[in-house]
């Protein structure tokens, strides 16, 4: 019998995909629970399910070798319809909602079923830490109260996980701007750096310059210039492609590392911007940037690669603004 969807479907679905911990690699911490969950049971089997829209995904497993089913055969499917109390079928074949699912009906399928819902500070349920056996059995009061207490382990880890990220986000986010800050514009010039040495594929630079900005702000005034800084932001962000990274570089001076990308992709791209910024609407006067391009040569370190972007930078200022220039040329 599948489980019918909760009603709260939709926003349960938007908690569990903020955690991010759908489809991430094995983790000792929830390994450890699931071994907990197994060994205090004493069941061969103790998963820690999260379901989706469409399946459910485990995060961790003992004494099995997949890693996800459809939702709609997942016993915790209709575990998370009851978010307050934990499921238990003592044995499946003997229970309507189960007998003719193929996970019990299959050679050696399952017999024994608990499961205690994962449920999130705001109350919704995301999965279950459940145990599983191929005989049918009974838990005591206090293994079923173990297997809660496991369960709200699960939340914290994921609270946990929430909160990293979130402060790994402020550290490294320009607040006026939403883009990537200086810092983590250096971490990942870096990193692309070491991985273009790896892979030997070309990666490229652009820095922009808001054209007369400290005149703007003499005639419209900062908050005006901070708008200004936030729409230019906004553009680069709808123009360039998911895998590019923009970040504010410091003042009215924006950067975009472009990976796997020659000097001709970077040019275009450049241009691209150009255009997109200069065809945008603007509360006050039009604005426009200079674009200074640079791609990585052989042996060419980051602070070789800045300086090239930066004198294509000048050199589009100096030739009259609101232009690209290419490193090689200027």
């Amino acid at each position: 019998m599948k489980a019918p969807l909760p009603k709260n479907e939709v926003l349960r679905l938007g908690v569990l995909h903020r955690y991010g911990i759908l489809d991430t690699l094995a983790e000792q911490s929830y390994d450890d629970i699931t071994l907990l969950a197994s060994h205090v049971c004493g069941t061969p089997i103790a998963i820690i399910s999260l379901i989706d829209s469409e399946r459910q995904w485990f995060k961790s497993r003992v004494g099995l070798d997949i890693d996800e089913t459809p939702r709609d055969v997942a016993f915790c499917a209709h575990a998370i319809l009851d978010p307050d109390t934990t499921l238990v079928v003592p044995d499946a074949q003997e229970d309507a909602r189960f007998a003719d699912n193929p996970l019990v009906t299959a050679d050696n399928g399952i017999r024994f079923y608990a499961g205690a819902p994962l449920l999130s500070p705001s109350g919704e349920a995301l999965g279950t830490v459940c145990v599983i056996d191929h005989k049918p059995r009974i838990l005591t009061e206090v293994q079923l109260k173990a297997l809660k207490a496991l369960s709200r382990q699960v939340i914290a880890l994921l609270e946990m996980r929430r909160l990293v990220g979130e402060l790994e986000m402020i550290s490294t986010t320009d607040a006026l701007t939403g883009l990537r800050n200086r810092r983590a514009f250096d971490e990942k010039m870096l990193s692309e750096h070491q991985r273009s040495a790896r892979s030997h594929q070309p990666f490229s630079l652009l820095l922009l310059d808001i054209d007369h900005f400290k005149r703007f702000n003499d005639d419209f005034g900062h908050q005006a210039g901070d708008e200004a800084l936030g729409e230019v932001a906004r553009i680069m962000q709808y123009t360039v492609r998911s895998y590019d990274v923009a970040a504010r570089y410091g003042g009215e001076e924006f950067a975009v590392i472009l990976p796997d990308t020659d000097k001709n992709g970077a040019l275009e791209m450049a241009e691209r911007l150009r255009r997109a910024i200069e065809r945008a609407e603007w509360l006050n006067r039009k604005i426009t940037v200079s674009i200074g391009v640079s791609t990585l040569s052989y042996g060419q370190s980051v602070p070789v690669l800045i300086e090239a972007a930066d004198r294509a930078l000048y050199t589009a200022k100096e030739q009259g603004r609101n232009r690209v220039v290419d490193a090689d040329v200027s």
